[in-house]
């Protein structure tokens, strides 16, 4: 028998995407090659469109000093409010080695708490998977439980 407390929030499936959320896939693929990525050598790329439809890029730089490194999701996070945005609409990252293809990869918890705090329940959050595919999901999944003032 599983434990539910263990079990992790069901994401949503893969789903049809609308012109503009491929192309938020499409610029968080891109914006991957910038990653700055000396000592894992995977690189993550996310776009991050906000509530007037501008698109803000990020991608993960890393650091010697581990504690110090920032994720893609956080600097695009960051883009977005420094261009006077205040409001998540979606957010799509993608990840995978230097020199491979995507692979899944969810955003950390920190990044989660971020999306949370920006998003709201419609806010779409596109996740590339191994497969290519897009899985599709929303703030209360990725995080049920966020904390909040």
């Amino acid at each position: 028998m599983t434990d539910s407390r263990h079990t992790p929030p069901a994401m949503a499936a893969a789903a049809p995407l609308s012109d503009d959320d491929r192309a938020l896939v499409e610029a968080a693929l891109a914006v991957r090659a910038r990653a700055y990525a000396p000592y894992s050598h995977f690189h993550v790329g996310a776009a991050a469109r906000d509530e007037h439809g501008r698109v803000h890029l990020g991608c993960n730089v890393e650091n010697a000093a581990y504690g110090e490194c920032v994720c893609a999701e956080a600097n695009a996070i960051g883009a977005l409010v420094v261009a006077g945005g205040r409001r998540l609409a979606a957010i799509a990252v993608a990840g995978g080695p230097a020199d491979g293809a995507p692979v899944a990869c969810p955003p950390c918890g920190g990044c989660r708490q971020r999306i949370a705090e920006l998003g709201g329940p419609d806010t779409r959050v596109l996740m590339v998977r191994a497969e290519g595919d897009v899985e599709v999901t929303d703030p209360d999944r990725l995080l049920p439980g966020a904390f909040r003032l």
